[in-house]
């Protein structure tokens, strides 16, 4: 079923979803000073091609720099790209076909929201720092 989800998906949502973010990070890379959010911005366009099966999880060894790099990324662009995530995210969920990709738009923003100190992990092997193994 998964993978039915993601071919749908990548259809759908996924591979302008994944463009988008390669173009970010192609602009980020080419400002040599933004490389950091560049590679944080392929990531991302690796889970927006394939989202189900996938979950994000925190580093927590991320650190300052990260927060830091963050809150910029956050007041530069974070902000646009959520409300793109939510506005997509409601359009789907007006059909109940589209629920679980309205889901998948809404499980993005997190990551979209503050990328650096993120992780993309199978879900299987997703680990929450609140839950005890």
């Amino acid at each position: 079923m998964r993978t039915v989800l993601n071919v749908i998906w990548l259809i759908f949502s996924g591979l302008w979803m994944a463009l988008g973010y390669a173009i970010a990070g192609l602009v980020c890379f080419l400002l040599v000073i933004t490389a950091p959010w560049g590679i944080a911005c392929f990531r991302i366009a690796a889970y927006a091609l394939w989202p189900f099966g996938q979950s994000v999880v925190r580093r927590p060894g991320a650190g300052v720099p990260s927060a830091v790099g963050n809150v910029i990324w956050l007041l530069v662009a974070g902000i646009w790209i959520t409300l793109g995530h939510i506005a997509a995210g409601i359009a789907f969920f007006v059909t109940i076909i589209g629920i679980p990709f309205g889901v998948a738009h809404f499980k993005m923003i997190p990551v979209s929201l503050m990328p650096l100190g993120s992780e993309i992990v199978p879900s299987g092997r997703a680990y929450y720092p609140w839950e005890s193994r």
